[in-house]
């Protein structure tokens, strides 16, 4: 048996310099898009290489809780558009005041203007009721499902695709119109498309929303640090 799981591990090298570089890019340079998309359609073999980086993600348990519902179809596409209009509106009135102006100022959504639409989901019930690694945090295969999207978002960003994550809306809309089962939750709406041009910094920070907290200030040592 030791001899068997040897053979199973490769070497784990550092990736040379340029190839580095590339991942930090990626991660960089990453952007939530939502009014920068193409019309272009994406080819079959360029989504079956994002959903692929997708499935590559890592998951507790190796339970894979993860669906990828593809939607291309212009009626789905504008029953989706009003369930967000719906809920923006209702966002909406959860500011006052400048902020409120502000927030009805920004375009939060990309749902009828990129070609393809991914709404990621988990299935909490793929791995059985006792999942290694879920046993103390049932959040976990959510947990997991996310890192599935962010793995599709850096691969997408590398092959020049945009992609923006579209939170807004009510479950139980996006349940009915794509006929979601009761037991699988709805993790992301995911924009995808083609695009020419990003923002050099987030949108949010360019448009004066909130601006990037300073790394130290989010890194404590050992414990977390008394009040005061």
């Amino acid at each position: 048996m030791r001899t068997e799981l040897s053979d199973a591990l490769v070497r784990a090298d550092a990736f040379p310099f340029e190839e580095r570089r590339a991942v930090y890019r990626a991660i960089e340079t990453r952007r939530d898009v939502r009014d920068q998309f193409l019309p272009d359609a994406l080819p079959d073999d360029l989504v079956g290489r994002l959903l692929h980086a997708a499935h590559s993600a890592p998951s507790v348990g190796f339970m894979q809780p993860w669906n990828f519902l593809l939607v291309r179809g212009e009626e789905t596409r504008r029953a989706v558009h009003g369930a967000f209009l719906k809920a923006n509106a209702e966002a909406a009135d959860m500011f006052s005041g400048k902020r409120q102006a502000q927030y009805r100022a920004l375009k939060l959504e990309g749902i009828l203007k990129a070609p393809l639409s991914i709404c990621v989901t988990c299935d909490p019930t793929r791995g059985g009721s006792v999942v290694l690694g879920r046993t103390h945090n049932p959040r976990m295969d959510v947990y997991s499902t996310v890192c599935a999207v962010q793995n599709l978002w850096l691969a997408a960003r590398a092959e020049g695709v945009g992609v923006g994550w579209v939170s807004i809306f009510h479950d139980s809309d996006i349940r009915a119109i794509l006929g979601i089962p009761a037991h699988v939750e709805i993790v992301a709406w995911l924009c995808v498309g083609f695009v020419d041009q990003l923002y050099a910094e987030p949108e949010l920070a360019v448009k004066g929303w909130r601006q990037r907290l300073p790394l130290e200030e989010l890194v404590f040592e050992e414990r977390w640090p008394a009040a005061g």
